[in-house]
C-alpha cells in the first residue's frame, strides 16, 4: 500500500476510533494527522490536509488542547501558530483515560451517591430504586477505581497486565 492511501486509511480509521474515546470524528482525525506528522503543523497545513475548514480546524484544536492531547507552539519570526502531540501511545492511552474518568465517570458515581439514600411512600419502587443505584454505584465507583490505577501506571505494569489477561 502506498504511503497516502495508507495514511488516509489510518487517518479514517483514527476518526472512527475518535467517538469510543468520547470526541468526534473531526477531532479524532486531526488528532491522527498530527501523531503521524514528522514536525508541528499549522491551521492551514491541517485544512488542507483534511479538507475541512478554518472552523472545523480550529473549533477542534481547542477541543484537542482542552483534552490536553495536542500542544501549541510558536515560532520567533512566525506570526503562524504551529500545533503537535505527543507519540507516547501509553501515555496518550492514559491521558484520556483520566479525561474519560474526569468527565464521564466522577460526575455519575457523585450523582449515584446522592441518590442512594432516597426515600418515599411507595416502598416497592423506593426499594427497587435503591438496588439499582446501589449497584451502579458500587459498579460505577470499581471502574473508577480501575482507571484511576490504570492512568497512573506506568507502561510496564500495564503490559505485565495485559499479558496475564
Amino acid at each position: 500500500m502506498e504511503y497516502n492511501e495508507a495514511k488516509q486509511k489510518f487517518i479514517l480509521a483514527w476518526g472512527a476510533l475518535g467517538s469510543s474515546w468520547g470526541i468526534n470524528k473531526a477531532m479524532a482525525q486531526i488528532h491522527a494527522l498530527l501523531l503521524i506528522s514528522t514536525e508541528p503543523l499549522t491551521t492551514e497545513k491541517v485544512m488542507e490536509e483534511l479538507r475541512m475548514s478554518r472552523g472545523n480546524v480550529n473549533m477542534n484544536m481547542r477541543g484537542l488542547m482542552d483534552w490536553g492531547i495536542v500542544k501549541k507552539e510558536l515560532k520567533a519570526g512566525e506570526r503562524k501558530e504551529y500545533f503537535y502531540t505527543g507519540k507516547d501511545i501509553g501515555e496518550l492511552s492514559r491521558h484520556v483515560a483520566r479525561e474519560r474518568r474526569k468527565r464521564e465517570i466522577e460526575p455519575i458515581v457523585r450523582v449515584l451517591a446522592e441518590v442512594r439514600n432516597v426515600t418515599g411512600n411507595d416502598k416497592k419502587a423506593t426499594a427497587e430504586f435503591k438496588k439499582v443505584t446501589s449497584e451502579l454505584h458500587d459498579f460505577s465507583s470499581k471502574v473508577d477505581g480501575m482507571m484511576e490505577k490504570f492512568s497512573k501506571a506506568d507502561q510496564a505494569w500495564l503490559y505485565k497486565l495485559l499479558m496475564k489477561l
